[in-house]
C-alpha cells in the first residue's frame, strides 16, 4: 500500500468506521425506527444508507479519480442525490449494509493505494455546481459528508421519542430545543 498524507490517513479513520457503526446501530431495530422521518422531503435511517451506498458507488471515489486524471477539463458528472430511490428501490437494510461496507472497503483500499501527497490534494476539478474544487476539499466532504448523516440518523431517532422523554427534554440537544444540553 502506498503511503499517504496525514490528511488522508485521517479521512481514513472516519470513513472506515461509518459502515461498522451503521450495521451496529441500525441492524436488528423494527421499521418504525428505520422508517421514521424528522418531516416531509427528509430522509429516514434506512434512505440514508441507501442514499450513502448510491454515494459510494458514484460519487466521491469517481470525482477523484476524474480529478486526478483530467483535472478541471471534465467537470464532474452530476450528482443525483435521490438517486437510490431508484437503485435501491425495495432493499431491506441487511442487503444495503454489506453492499455499502464492500463499497466503501474498495474505494478506501483505492484511496489509500494512491499515494496522495500534499501537492496532489491541491489539485483541482470542477464541480457541476460549485465550480472548482480540490481534492483536500473533496475529501473533507466525503468525510463530513458521513458525520453529517450519522448526526441526522441520530436525530430522527431521538425524535422519535422527543415527547415521552417528559421533563428530561431540556436536557436533551439532540432534539433541537434552543436550551437543551446547556447543563
Amino acid at each position: 500500500m502506498a503511503a499517504s498524507t496525514p490528511e488522508v490517513r485521517e479521512a481514513v479513520e472516519v470513513l472506515s468506521s461509518t459502515p461498522e457503526m451503521l450495521d451496529l446501530w441500525l441492524s436488528g431495530l423494527s421499521a418504525p425506527w428505520l422508517n421514521a422521518r424528522e418531516g416531509d422531503g427528509t430522509y429516514s435511517p434506512l434512505e440514508v444508507v441507501a442514499h450513502l451506498t448510491d454515494n459510494e458507488e458514484v460519487d466521491w471515489m469517481p470525482r477523484l479519480e476524474i480529478v486526478l486524471e483530467f483535472g478541471e477539463s471534465r467537470p464532474f458528472t452530476p450528482f443525483h442525490r435521490d438517486g437510490f430511490r431508484t437503485r435501491f428501490d425495495g432493499w431491506e437494510l441487511e442487503r444495503l449494509l454489506p453492499r455499502f461496507a464492500s463499497t466503501r472497503a474498495a474505494n478506501l483500499g483505492r484511496l489509500e493505494g494512491l499515494g496522495l501527497r500534499a501537492r496532489d490534494l491541491d489539485r483541482t476539478g470542477m464541480h457541476p455546481a460549485l465550480g472548482r474544487v480540490t481534492i483536500r476539499q473533496l475529501l473533507a466532504g466525503w468525510v463530513v459528508h458521513d458525520l453529517t448523516h450519522l448526526a441526522q440518523i441520530a436525530r430522527v431517532l431521538a425524535k422519535r421519542y422527543r415527547h415521552a422523554v417528559g421533563p428530561w427534554r431540556e436536557y436533551m440537544g439532540v432534539l433541537g430545543d434552543r436550551e437543551a444540553g446547556k447543563h
